[in-house]
């Protein structure tokens, strides 16, 4: 499946039906009277959050969405059939934003959530609902009301409860295929990453969800290298887990870079709570372990975990740590064969 989250989408909501203006014409019946039917009800635009979905590949192909109008009224009193809505079903955590890509229209964060994007038009009355005492055959009727046209942006944040950050060839997708099912790109060269992935990882009975982002340079918020526009994809999590190369030969340089980036970027990312992890000591002795973790302790002023993501060397240590810092509500329990054993069989 292709990875895409930001979507232009073209809406259009129904018009309304016209009223019709008619007369009650029967034999016998001398004085029959105004019986136009009232016009339909325009179809309106939806958007609904929906599972199964974590990306916007869908609306790649197709950017146009219009709403049927509604069908004019009818003598004999017929009203006019109302227009099908369209739903635009859109993953969880994809946030609508206005043609200016900086009004936020709404923010799909629940499943099964609904907002209204374009409201139909309403159908016009015929000329049966202008009869008075004193004007007794209208010859009037109203038209349709017209629909709502709009362009929207779709840009998707993927939720996820810790958000794994790191320069390239930091060890990032390693660790995600360390720890969950998640199969990422690995290779030896810069930005074997070019899409976000999800792994659903686990420890100590429970579950949490981890996303991997390209890679960050120098100079990203300013559009080097892949940019930083993947860093909206870890606005949402609990977490962030700060991945350091301790075979590069300049951590503190490598740390203050990501750090740089993050306060460029804004949205209180560089605010988060965050555990720095001094990656790939499988490549290092006791010595060198000590004095470069105290020395990446100096610079961010915060304890430093060890870890190796191919010898898995500290990698439940890191787990339980991002653990303890995501909230409870946040965590999913693991249900284990014999609790699906117990449980009371249903169809």
């Amino acid at each position: 499946m292709k990875f895409l989250d930001l979507a232009k989408v073209y809406i259009r909501s129904g018009g309304g039906g016209a009223g019709s203006v008619s007369f009650r014409r029967e034999k016998f019946i001398e004085f029959g009277g105004p019986d136009g039917g009232d016009g339909g009800n325009g179809g309106s635009v939806w958007a609904e959050a929906v599972d199964g979905l974590n990306t916007l590949i869908d609306f790649r192909y197709q950017q146009h969405f219009f709403a049927r109008s509604g069908t004019p009224g009818m003598g004999r009193q017929r009203t006019g059939a109302s227009g099908d809505d369209i739903v635009l079903r859109v993953p969880v955590g994809t946030e609508i934003l206005d043609e200016d890509m900086e009004t936020v229209l709404a923010d799909m964060t629940e499943i099964g959530q609904r907002v209204l994007l374009a409201q139909g038009g309403n159908g016009g009355w015929g000329n049966l609902h202008f009869k008075t005492s004193t004007n007794q055959a209208p010859r009037r009727a109203n038209p349709g009301q017209e629909g709502i046209e709009r362009t929207i942006w779709l840009r998707l944040k993927l939720i996820a409860d810790v958000g794994l950050l790191g320069l390239p060839n930091a060890g990032k997708s390693t660790f995600l295929a360390a720890t969950s099912n998640a199969r990422p790109k690995i290779a030896d060269y810069p930005f074997t990453t070019l899409h976000p992935n999800l792994g659903v990882v686990g420890v100590d009975n429970v579950e949490f969800v981890v996303a991997d982002i390209p890679g960050l340079i120098e100079g990203a918020s300013e559009g080097r290298g892949l940019g930083d526009l993947f860093l909206g994809h870890v606005e949402r999590c609990a977490v962030l887990l700060h991945l350091v190369d301790g075979s590069s030969g300049d951590l503190v340089g490598d740390y203050q870079t990501i750090i740089t980036e993050l306060e460029a970027y804004g949205g209180g990312l560089a605010d988060k709570p965050r555990v720095t992890v001094l990656n790939k000591i499988d490549t290092l002795d006791d010595e060198e372990r000590a004095f470069l973790r105290d020395e990446l302790e100096a610079a961010c002023g915060t304890p430093v975990m060890l870890m190796s993501g191919v010898s898995g060397e500290g990698v439940t240590e890191v787990l339980r740590a991002l653990r303890e810092r995501i909230d409870a509500d946040r965590l999913r329990h693991k249900v284990s064969d014999e609790d699906e054993e117990d449980a009371p069989w249903q169809p």
